[in-house]
């Protein structure tokens, strides 16, 4: 029988008390159930028959006091086991009765509490199921469908699924709940961050962008740089980070289209690159810096979905920026090549350069040191997107990197950090 996880975003306040409820319930109706089996003794027909079952029923009840204590306890075999006992006592009240002297079946009202533990555990659908098996048990027991058989079949299905109805309610307001207090304990720790931020980063990129602009020179363009740091870090402080609308809004007011042609996107970023750093990375460097970028493509259009296709664009322009930085030699900037491949089941973006290679460890040592361009610009946007980011690098041989989107693209990405 299906459950939910046992304590599946139910508080205590609200599920404990049924299950204390449903345990008393259990005892009250055992004990009930013997009191009208003696009272009723002299009248049946084969009182052994009844004790006999009586007895398995109290033995039964109090051994599975625990079980019937929390959800976590009421497993899916025991709820077939307890209904089977509650079903039994049903069938055999005949033998018991032979001459239909007594009215009510050995379990008398007992049998409700199988059936109210299906609802509190598995919901009022289970519970329906259940309640439907305990009400032909019943008519089987008459041997006809009367009134009475009906009526009391058709109350305990009634109770059941409110009880079970109610159930789920409190279960999806908890994980309401749960959500809205994650949110509002983020929110109280981003603000916290963005007091301590305040404090120390923002005061420094001011000063460090006032101190440029007096010096003038280099000095100058790192302070304008430290400037769009100071500016980019107050809005995601005060905002969040930010997330990407389903489409853009072109120039011209026209939206774009869902879908982008990759290989349009990388081709221009190769031709863009050439004196201006790698486009879309967010720090442009000298243009005597920047690499000398080569592109190479399928003759047809890489058609992906319009946000993947930024966040691979963004992830090679990161790439591109990592050569600007760190792979010019003693001759001059590096060359660097993209190489764009469709597969029938992934598309491959490869980023070579012909630099000083990466020395072993590097990469785990760079993010160590909290130094995240690699792990965030690059691995980051690629695992959002279901992808992956590998680096092959030899000592004096240049560094590859390898861009592996896995298709279809995985729905429903956002954007990475820059780093």
């Amino acid at each position: 029988m299906a459950g939910k996880p046992a304590g599946a975003g139910v508080t205590a306040s609200v599920e404990a008390p049924l299950w204390q409820a449903l345990t008393g319930y259990r005892v009250l109706t055992g004990a009930y159930a013997l009191a009208l089996f003696a009272l009723a003794y002299d009248d049946y027909g084969r009182p052994l028959v009844g004790a006999a079952y009586l007895g398995v029923l109290a033995a039964w009840t109090a051994a599975t006091l625990r079980s019937v204590s929390e959800a976590r306890r009421c497993t899916p075999a025991f709820l077939a086991g307890d209904l089977a006992v509650a079903v039994a006592g049903i069938l055999i009240s005949p033998l018991a009765d032979p001459g239909d002297q007594v009215g009510p079946t050995l379990p008398s009202v007992w049998v409700a509490g199988p059936v109210l533990a299906v609802a509190l555990k598995s919901g009022w659908r289970w519970a329906a199921g259940a309640s439907a098996v305990v009400g032909a048990a019943n008519v089987a027991e008459a041997g006809r469908p009367s009134g009475s058989t009906l009526h009391n079949a058709l109350l305990v299905c009634v109770a059941a699924i409110a009880i079970g109805y109610v159930v789920e309610l409190a279960r999806a307001s908890e994980r309401a709940l749960a959500r809205a207090l994650r949110i509002e304990a983020a929110t109280r720790e981003r603000e916290r961050l963005a007091r301590d931020i305040h404090d120390s980063v923002l005061q420094v990129l001011a000063m460090v962008q006032r101190r440029g602009t007096v010096l003038g020179g280099e000095a100058a363009e790192l302070g304008r740089l430290a400037g769009e740091q100071e500016r980019a870090l107050r809005a995601l402080v005060a905002q969040g980070p930010e997330r990407e609308p389903a489409e853009r809004t072109g120039a011209d007011g026209a939206a774009e289209p869902g879908e982008l042609d990759l290989g349009e996107l990388l081709s221009r970023l190769a031709a863009g690159t050439g004196g201006q750093g790698a486009a879309g990375a967010g720090d442009a460097g000298d243009a005597g810096d920047a690499p000398q970028v080569s592109y190479a493509g399928p003759a047809g259009p890489v058609v992906l979905p319009a946000r993947a296709a930024r966040q691979v664009t963004a992830a090679v322009a990161a790439a591109l920026d990592n050569v600007r930085r760190h792979a010019a030699g003693p001759d001059g900037p590096a060359r660097a090549w993209i190489l764009l491949e469709e597969e029938p089941d992934e598309v491959l973006v490869t980023v070579r350069d012909d630099g000083p290679g990466i020395p072993e460890g590097r990469l785990a040592e760079a993010e160590a040191e909290g130094r995240l361009g690699a792990a965030l610009s690059i691995r980051g946007r690629m695992t959002e997107l279901g992808g992956e980011a590998e680096w092959v690098s030899v000592p004096g041989q240049g560094t590859e990197v390898e861009l592996r989107l896995p298709l279809p693209v995985k729905a429903g990405t956002t954007g990475a950090t820059d780093g």
